[in-house]
């Protein structure tokens, strides 16, 4: 997708006749498992292939089972977006109506828990389906703004035949992924959608920046509620001996003691009062604050040090690292990179310079400042099982590596020569 100077997205979607024409035959001969003549643009053909693997039946209805309304209002109490659709009323909602287009707000799942705009094309909506409560997945409806954008995590525009599913190749759509500026996760789906004759290619860059703006709003949001949580955190902070930190449900740092401050703690999914192993601390005290956690570094001996790491590089697609102590287990999702970091320690359990990480991961002795870079983002997160001087896993700790059934499968898109090697042993 083409962007501005200012970076936001920049439509690439036909707007003639002809144009419309060519992508119909391009969408046919996607059907007949051909090669058209003119191909589509790259996340529209990207989601054909999907969908077509998925089964879909490109005569299907867009109906889907909508959720009860107790379940919708439970998805809007429960999203973020909840706090700011005022803001998404105010900067999408008239324009819509005055474009014969509706706004439409989902949830991670392409669930519609909101939608606003034009009456007239509000009733056309429900013709097909694109009402509250209603799924917009792609494995529902094919290929679609909302569930395209959802997949690609990158704002879309899918305008008539674009569309997988017939039915929807009268109309037009634009649709802005929004992420939750705390944790980076998504949070749901902006849209705007409308009969096929309300295109215009300005409609997806005005759906991106009310996306980013409502992302900045909830942001600010955070902001302040840091400063609160630091009005009441700092003084006791202040008073602790040893090492200690305040932060938010999120690990945001509000105040700390005795250690050098970090941006973000990592956190485990759910965190309890109480002793604690945190990963990148070691044992802790924790206690609850208003509006997040007073957390109390141990300074003796710990009885709750990892004994074991799984390294699971099974999946392509689901690479983690299983950290199992005393206290109980905790699970950290890897980037290829780090996946293949660890991969070379654990095969090195005596332990690897910098150049040499760099001589198997690259195949380049050279490339030394690349690797601490990433074995410090990756201590971040492993500092008690990561040790240093040379690199190694600590020396108490057993390492087991999960292998996919094929060694030819071991992170097939990997050039790194440890794991090239490893793909074809003997």
């Amino acid at each position: 997708m083409e962007t501005s100077a200012s970076g936001v997205p920049r439509p690439a979607v036909p707007q003639t006749a002809g144009a419309t024409r060519a992508i119909h035959r391009a969408r046919e001969a996607a059907l007949a498992g051909g090669r058209p003549a003119v191909a589509p643009r790259a996340e529209i053909g990207a989601s054909w292939d999907r969908v077509l693997r998925s089964g879909i039946d490109p005569d299907q209805s867009t109906e889907s089972p909508l959720l009860d309304v107790d379940e919708i209002e439970h998805r809007r109490r429960s999203s973020t977006l909840g706090e700011v659709m005022p803001l998404l009323d105010d900067g999408l909602v008239a324009l819509a109506d005055a474009a014969q287009q509706i706004m439409v707000v989902t949830d991670v799942e392409c669930r519609v828990l909101w939608r606003r705009g034009n009456a007239g094309v509000l009733r056309r909506a429900d013709d097909v389906c694109l009402a509250e409560g209603a799924a917009w997945a792609e494995e529902a409806t094919g290929t679609n703004a909302i569930g395209t954008a959802l997949v690609s995590r990158v704002p879309v525009q899918v305008h008539s035949s674009e569309h997988f599913v017939r039915t929807l190749h009268n109309w037009t759509c634009a649709a802005a992924p929004v992420r939750d500026p705390r944790d980076g996760k998504m949070m749901g789906i902006v849209d705007m959608s409308g009969p096929a004759s309300t295109f215009h290619p300005t409609t997806l860059a005005l759906v991106s920046s009310v996306a980013r703006l409502a992302e900045s709003e909830i942001r600010n949001r955070h902001l302040q509620a840091i400063d609160r949580l630091r009005s009441v955190a700092a003084p006791l902070v202040c008073r602790l001996g040893g090492r200690a930190l305040a932060v938010d449900t999120h690990g945001w740092l509000a105040a700390v003691t005795g250690m050098p401050p970090v941006d973000r703690l990592p956190l485990p999914k759910s965190l309890r009062p109480g002793r604690v192993w945190l990963p990148s601390l070691g044992m802790c005290r924790v206690e609850p604050l208003p509006g997040g956690w007073l957390i109390q570094v141990s300074e003796g001996p710990s009885d709750g040090a990892p004994q074991r790491v799984v390294l699971d590089l099974s999946r392509p697609r689901g690479l983690t690292v299983n950290v199992v102590g005393t206290v109980g287990t905790w699970t950290q999702r890897l980037s290829p990179r780090h996946a293949e970091l660890l991969y070379a320690l654990a095969l090195h359990p005596e332990g690897r310079t910098a150049s040499e990480l760099a001589q198997d991961i690259f195949g380049d002795a050279t490339r030394t400042v690349t690797v601490r870079a990433e074995i410090s983002r990756m201590r971040r997160h492993l500092a008690q099982v990561l040790a240093h001087r040379p690199y190694r896993f600590g020396e108490d700790v057993e390492v087991e590596v999960i292998h996919p059934e094929q060694p030819a499968d071991l992170l097939p898109h990997s050039t790194a020569p440890v794991v090239v090697g490893a793909r074809t042993p003997g």
